[in-house]
């Protein structure tokens, strides 16, 4: 079972940029489905990035296309999420979420995917 922690997490102003780090460990390495969401408080959870480590294709939530990049450093087993422009409902917990399957898709990592704890991100206006 893999173990992911995520850090990164702050407060900052609209306009403003954070990044993510979610440090992987605990499996054998080999191409993951990996990626992030998001819950801001009384709401439902929130697919915004993924990515295949074989192939590094992505995908970005349509909230979030052309402010945050997803990347993944496979030595250092470390998942990022570059999140610039950053606006007030981009407030909540971001968790980090891991699966082995080729099949890379948000709903895929949603219903049977690896989770770490969250870290918070605050945007104020």
């Amino acid at each position: 079972q893999v173990q992911l922690v995520e850090s990164g997490g702050g407060s900052v102003q609209a306009g403003g940029s954070l990044r993510l780090s979610c440090t992987a460990s605990g499996y054998t390495y080999r191409p993951y489905c990996m990626g992030w969401f998001r819950q801001a408080p009384g709401k439902e959870r929130e697919g915004v990035a993924d990515i295949y480590t074989g192939t590094s294709n992505t995908y970005y939530a349509d909230s979030v296309k052309g402010r945050f990049t997803i990347s993944r450093d496979n030595a250092a087993n470390t998942l990022y999420l570059q999140m610039n422009s950053l606006k007030p409902e981009d407030t909540g917990m971001y968790y980090c979420t891991a699966v082995d399957s080729s099949v890379c898709a948000l709903k895929v990592l949603g219903t049977i995917g690896s989770w770490g704890r969250g870290t918070q991100v605050t945007v104020s206006s």
